[in-house]
C-alpha cells in the first residue's frame, strides 16, 4: 500500500506548533493503532473465513464450468449459489476468487467474449501452479489472437510456452506462438517456434507434421 509523503511546515515558535497541531498528532496514533488492528484481523481471521467461504459457494458453479449450456448458470449463479462472477468481485485475495477468474476467462472464450476473457485473465494471479498458470498465459493469448491482437497474443504464449516446459503443453503453445509470428509476418521468429517443437519436444503430437510448419515459415525469410 503505497503512502504519500507528509511535509511538515516549520514555525518559530515550537510549543505554539504543539499545541495547535496536538489533536492531529493524537488522530493519527489512533488511526494508526486502528489500522494495524484491521491489518492484524484481515490477515489472520477475516481472510481465512472468507477463504472457506468461498470455497464452499464455488461448488455448484465448478460443476457447470465444462458444460457448456450450462455456462451462464456458472457465470451468474442459480438458486442460492452464486455464480463466478459474484465470487471474484466478493471474495478477492483470496484462492476462490482467483480461481473463479480464471474459469470464467475460459467460459469467456468459449462463449466468443473476448474481451470479457482478457479483463477476468488478467485479474488472474500467478501461484506456482505448473497447469494453472500456464493456462492462465496461453488463456490469454488465445483471447488476444481471436481479437487479431497478435502482438500480444505472441507475448503470451512465448510466457506460457516458457512457464509450462513440459512436453504436453509447451508445443502447443510453441505451434500457436509460430502461427501469431507468421500473422505478424515474423517468419524467422516463427521457424525458430517450430524449430524447438522438433528439437526439443520430437515425441509430441504437435511434432508430427512439424516439418511442413518448419518448410512454410521458411520459405517465407527474406
Amino acid at each position: 500500500m503505497s503512502t504519500k509523503d507528509k511535509t511538515v511546515t516549520q514555525t518559530v515558535n515550537k510549543g505554539g506548533f504543539l499545541e495547535e497541531n496536538g489533536k492531529s498528532f493524537l488522530f493519527i496514533g489512533v488511526a494508526i493503532l486502528a489500522l494495524a488492528a484491521i491489518a492484524i484481523y484481515y490477515f489472520y481471521s477475516y481472510v481465512p473465513n472468507r477463504s472457506e467461504k468461498a470455497a464452499s459457494e464455488m461448488y455448484k458453479a465448478e460443476q457447470y464450468v465444462g458444460i457448456d449450456s450450462l455456462a451462464n448458470k456458472a457465470i451468474n449463479g442459480e438458486g442460492g449459489y452464486p455464480g463466478l462472477e459474484k465470487i471474484a468481485d466478493e471474495y478477492d485475495n483470496t484462492k476462490s476468487a482467483n480461481l473463479a477468474n480464471l474459469y470464467l476467462g475460459g467460459i469467456y472464450l468459449r462463449k466468443g467474449e473476448y474481451k470479457k476473457a482478457t479483463e477476468a485473465l488478467g485479474k488472474y494471479t500467478a501461484t506456482g501452479s505448473p497447469v494453472a498458470d500456464p493456462l492462465a498465459l496461453g488463456l490469454l493469448g488465445d483471447a488476444y489472437s481471436e481479437l487479431k491482437d497478435y502482438k500480444q497474443a505472441a507475448t503470451y504464449y512465448q510466457k506460457a510456452a516458457d512457464k509450462a516446459s513440459n512436453k504436453f503443453t509447451s508445443p502447443m503453445f510453441l505451434k500457436k506462438l509460430g502461427l501469431v509470428q507468421e500473422n505478424l509476418k515474423d517468419f524467422k521468429s516463427a521457424t525458430e517456434a517450430y524449430t524447438k517443437i522438433k528439437t526439443q519436444f520430437p515425441e509430441s503430437q504437435e511434432a508430427a507434421m512439424i516439418d511442413e510448419y518448419i518448410a512454410r515459415a521458411e520459405a517465407q525469410i527474406k
